[in-house]
């Protein structure tokens, strides 16, 4: 993955190659520039860039030697030889290769880059809801912060998680904190779902109501809930050929209307191997680019405008930045990895 060539005009062609249907041309001239120096530079230190798939197309599809979903990145980092690893994703992507590769300088580009789910529940919620429900699993999903994965059992994706809720010998189970992917694992798993916290206070639960159920959360994600069945019956209505794709982060009325729900890398595989002419992605609107970039013959219809701010915090400026001055360092303390770490090892083993 990237691109590596040996000189500024080449870059700047491939570039324009792939992308200039995508990408102005100035900005593609100026962009060239910058990938250039940043693969130089990165060959030159010895660093690895992992990509998550909703990054810009001109980032995407230059720099990184590896780009997936959270749980591939995750699989990279803890074998991967490189050194510094940047992470072209947001915070919690970052700490959780860094929970895998302790050794190694994790650097994200981009001095925040958060997340509206793990910013939606605290490991100390996490602790309160142990108490109320003693002995009862936890399972997190990915995009929660380092010191929440410390407190749970175990850790999941969107490509996973109704794999790690099945694999779990317990008839209730804790599931943290997308409420919208709680439904649809519970509808995928057969069990009903509850949520005893409100408004900051977590409700009694008789005990007799627990049996096959999930203990939800209402954390969401700022973009997949934007996503309405309205969308897709509108788009159905001007296009009837088109193929409708959600991401498991959207409302289960949106994934019930939809005709696949997957993983970021799960969707990108439905279209490439997919023959129909068109298709509607439910999810972060840098992916359909990125789609389109490799898959010319196929048209993603341009809907959708809803960008992740936090992933979007994430440039070439930056990342050239953080080559040049080891900024922004992921620093977590030995305990919480160690503790996090146990996790997501059990995720991967399932996985």
């Amino acid at each position: 993955m990237g691109i590596q060539a040996e000189s500024l005009e080449k870059t700047y062609q491939l570039m324009k190659e792939q992308l200039s249907h995508l990408v102005p041309e100035a900005e593609l001239r100026y962009k060239a520039e910058l990938v250039y120096e940043i693969n130089r530079l990165k060959k030159e230190r010895g660093a690895v860039i992992l990509g998550h798939n909703y990054m810009e197309p001109a980032l995407y599809h230059t720099v990184p030697d590896y780009v997936g979903d959270s749980l591939e990145l995750s699989r990279i980092a803890a074998r991967t030889e490189g050194d510094p690893i940047i992470f072209c994703g947001v915070r919690f992507m970052a700490e959780t290769a860094k929970i895998l590769a302790p050794e190694k300088t994790v650097l994200l580009p981009a001095s925040k880059a958060g997340c509206s789910l793990a910013d939606s529940i605290t490991a100390e919620e996490v602790r309160r809801l142990k108490a109320a429900f003693p002995g009862v699993p936890v399972v997190a999903y990915v995009n929660t912060y380092a010191d929440l994965k410390a407190e749970i059992d175990y850790c999941c994706t969107s490509s996973n998680a109704a794999r790690v809720v099945q694999a779990i010998d317990s008839d209730t189970i804790i599931f943290l904190p997308d409420e919208y992917l709680a439904k649809n694992v519970a509808r995928e798993t057969g069990k009903r779902i509850i949520f005893p916290a409100q408004n900051g206070e977590i409700q009694q639960v008789d005990p007799g109501e627990l049996r096959n159920t999930l203990i939800g959360w209402h954390g969401k994600c700022e973009v997949h809930e934007k996503f309405t069945v309205d969308d897709i019956q509108r788009v159905r209505e001007q296009f009837p050929d088109a193929i409708v794709l959600a991401h498991p982060e959207c409302s289960p009325e949106v994934v019930e209307a939809s005709d696949f729900s997957g993983s970021t890398s799960a969707m990108i595989k439905y279209v490439k191997e997919s023959q129909a002419p068109r298709y509607l992605l439910l999810t972060e609107c840098s992916m359909a680019d990125n789609i389109w970039a490799e898959n010319r013959d196929k048209e993603m219809i341009r809907m959708c405008s809803v960008r992740c701010p936090h992933m979007n915090e994430i440039t070439l400026e930056e990342v050239l930045d953080s080559l040049r001055k080891n900024q922004y360092r992921i620093e977590l303390p030995e305990e919480i990895i160690r503790q996090a770490r146990r996790s997501v090892d059990r995720m991967l083993e399932i996985a």
